[in-house]
């Protein structure tokens, strides 16, 4: 149910995303998804690939440092309105939301989100309980490994 995203802890010098796409696409893994986020003295890029194992060991060995945490990716359809219902479901269930990004793309015409809570598998239950069962692997291409 849940996917591996991998967090690259990043130095504040330029050329390092450039390394890091090279690293991956040189072993044929392709990103699903990418974000972001930056303070003055570092950033921190989180990423779902096709092959989360493979691209972890591929960037330890290149001396990258990272961590594998386990995400949800939520199908919303397509249309104004449909992220707010599933924010307004957390927020009755007193659901914290650490922080949430898109996937490149669509899944079956419809958007794709990435959440990250401290209970996932309540986000899970409440998300399914309501219609909207999280994504699997093979609807985002991702290997299963």
């Amino acid at each position: 149910m849940t996917i591996q995203q991998i967090s690259v802890f990043l130095e504040n010098r330029a050329g390092q995303l450039a390394e890091i796409t090279a690293i991956l696409a040189d072993h044929q893994i392709n990103m699903r998804a990418l974000h972001i986020a930056e303070t003055s003295d570092y950033g921190v890029l989180r990423m779902i690939v096709d092959r989360p194992q493979r691209a972890a060991s591929l960037l330890l060995e290149h001396g990258f440092v990272l961590s594998m945490t386990p995400v949800l990716a939520v199908v919303v359809p397509d249309e104004p309105g449909a992220l707010g219902k599933i924010l307004t479901l957390l927020a009755g269930e007193n659901i914290d939301i650490e922080y949430v990004y898109s996937v490149f793309g669509q899944v079956q015409d419809r958007a794709c989100m990435i959440f990250r809570v401290a209970d996932l598998d309540k986000l899970a239950s409440l998300l399914k309980d309501n219609g909207m069962p999280p994504a699997l692997h093979g609807e985002l291409g991702i290997e299963n490994e």
